[in-house]
């Protein structure tokens, strides 16, 4: 197994010392893992899109579009 280190902000690391009796490297392990389950899911849909990075800046534009003139029209 591969070692990995992390920086871990001061206020957070006292606040894990309060909990000795959790295995911190498990939930980072466990965390680690979810975040590649669902990266990995997220690839093999992109895989099969026939969407265009340019396509989607379109759809992006155009839901931006349509949000700022719902909220325009709201206030």
């Amino acid at each position: 197994m591969s070692s990995l280190t992390l920086a871990i902000p001061k206020d957070l690391r006292s606040k894990m010392k309060q909990f000795p009796e959790i295995n911190w490297s498990e939930v980072a392990r466990q965390a680690i893992a979810t975040k590649m389950r669902v990266l990995e899911q997220m690839q093999r849909l992109l895989n099969k899109s026939e969407l265009t990075e340019a396509d989607a800046v379109e759809i992006g534009r155009e839901i931006k579009r349509r949000v700022a003139q719902k909220h325009q029209r709201a206030g």
